[in-house]
């Protein structure tokens, strides 16, 4: 089949940093507690010339939950911001092996398994047929 030449794509790139020093916390009266799962920053603290986030994607019974930074280098979409928050945070829940959420979207740990299976298996250097492609491991 041909594609047409008015055919154009929509991309998202994201950074996803999951080692930061802020922590959130939700006032309850005269104390401060963890923020509930699926809390989303994305103003006042966040940068203006940039569009990033911080997403809480999951709780924690001891100690101080960690959110998650994203930081979205292009957004040439239709998508709201908003609805891309939300797929933030629905990708955490579709990690294969664990029932509930962890701290980033499941590609980003699938990325990050990969790379270190990749790391601990090859001993050697890649075939020279890969040498005038793009490739990543």
């Amino acid at each position: 089949a041909l594609v047409s030449a008015q055919t154009s794509g929509e991309l998202v790139f994201t950074v996803v940093t999951k080692r930061i020093q802020q922590r959130f916390f939700l006032k309850m009266g005269r104390g401060l507690n963890n923020p509930p799962p699926g809390t989303v920053v994305d103003s006042i603290i966040t940068r203006d010339e940039l569009f990033d986030f911080f997403l809480v994607p999951q709780g924690v019974t001891q100690g101080t939950v960690t959110p998650t930074h994203y930081n979205v280098l292009e957004f040439s979409t239709t998508l709201k911001p908003d609805h891309l928050q939300q797929i933030a945070y629905k990708m955490c829940f579709m990690y294969y092996n664990w029932t509930g959420a962890i701290r980033v979207p499941a590609p980003c740990q699938y990325a990050h398994k990969l790379a270190f299976l990749v790391g601990q298996s090859l001993h050697r250097d890649p075939s020279p047929d890969l040498a005038d492609l793009l490739y990543y491991l």
